[in-house]
C-alpha cells in the first residue's frame, strides 16, 4: 500500500457511498484523476472538518492508494473556496464533468491540473466573453493533453491556416479547406483557429464558433454521448428567461 501525503488537489465529483462516507474523482497535481473513499465525510461530524472537502476549495490531501481506489486520510485547505456563482459556477461544474468523463484515472498531467486552478480563477470574473475564452483554452488544453486536439495554425496537410479562408474540422483529421475535400464535421473561419492557436481573444462570433466546434469535439471523444452540465445548463437559462419574461 502506497501512501501519498501533501498532495495539491481539487475534488471533481462527489457521491455517497454506505450511510456516512463518500467516493471522491479528484484531480491531484503528480497523479491524475484519482478515485478515493472518504469515510465518515457526510456524518454529523465530519472527519476532514465541515465544508472542506468539497468542490471548488484548493486542497492538500493524504491518502493511501490501494487499487483502482485510494482512502483518504488527511484533507486541508488551501486558502478560501473559489468564489463562483451565476454562469461561473456552471462552467465550473461542466469542467469538473468534462475532467471526470474524458481523463483517465492514474494519468498525470501537471499542467492540466494547474491550468484547471488557472481556469476556476478566469471564471471568477463578471464578462461572459471572458468566462467563454477561459472554456475554450482549457478545452484545448485537455484535448491536447490526451493527444486528441486538431492543430489550430495548421490544417490537415500541413498547410498555414489562412485567415480568411473557412475549414471543416475532422475529429480524427484535422482542419480541412472548404472546397478542398467533402468531409463532415463543424466548420469554422480560419480567423477563428488562429485566435486560439495566438492566444488572442476573439470577437463573439469567433467565439461562438469556438463553442460549437469544441462541443462536436467533446461529443466525439464521448462516443457520440452529451454531458449532464450541458442540460443542466440549458434547463437553468430556460427558467431565468421565463423569469425574466413574466
Amino acid at each position: 500500500m502506497q501512501r501519498i501525503e501533501r498532495q495539491p488537489a481539487f475534488v471533481l465529483y462527489e457521491r455517497p457511498y454506505r450511510e456516512t462516507s463518500a467516493l471522491l474523482e479528484v484531480l491531484t497535481r503528480d497523479h491524475g484523476r484519482v478515485g478515493l473513499v472518504a469515510k465518515g465525510l457526510r456524518s454529523t461530524r465530519p472527519r476532514f472538518g465541515r465544508g472542506v472537502v468539497v468542490p471548488l476549495q484548493a486542497l492538500e490531501i493524504d491518502w493511501h492508494a490501494r487499487g483502482e481506489l485510494g482512502l483518504l486520510t488527511g484533507a486541508d485547505p488551501v486558502g478560501a473556496p473559489i468564489p463562483l456563482s451565476g454562469e461561473g459556477l456552471l462552467s465550473a461544474l461542466y469542467l469538473n464533468e468534462l475532467l471526470v468523463r474524458l481523463l483517465p484515472r492514474h494519468d498525470p498531467h501537471p499542467e492540466l491540473a494547474a491550468r484547471y486552478a488557472t481556469c476556476l480563477g478566469e471564471l471568477c470574473v463578471a464578462d461572459t466573453a471572458a468566462q467563454a475564452w477561459a472554456l475554450r483554452r482549457f478545452e484545448r488544453d485537455l484535448l491536447g493533453s490526451l493527444g486528441v486536439a486538431p492543430s489550430f495554425v495548421h490544417d490537415a496537410g500541413g498547410r498555414p491556416i489562412e485567415m480568411d479562408r473557412r475549414y471543416r474540422i475532422a475529429a480524427e483529421a484535422g482542419a480541412i479547406a472548404i472546397g478542398i475535400d467533402d468531409v463532415p464535421g463543424v466548420t469554422v473561419a480560419g480567423r477563428t483557429l488562429l485566435a486560439l492557436g495566438a492566444e488572442t481573444l476573439p470577437d463573439r462570433e469567433c467565439l461562438r464558433e469556438l463553442k460549437g466546434l469544441f462541443r462536436e469535439l467533446v461529443i466525439h471523444q464521448l462516443g457520440g454521448r452529451g454531458l449532464q452540465a450541458w442540460a443542466m445548463a440549458a434547463s437553468v437559462r430556460r427558467r431565468l428567461a421565463d423569469t425574466e419574461a413574466s
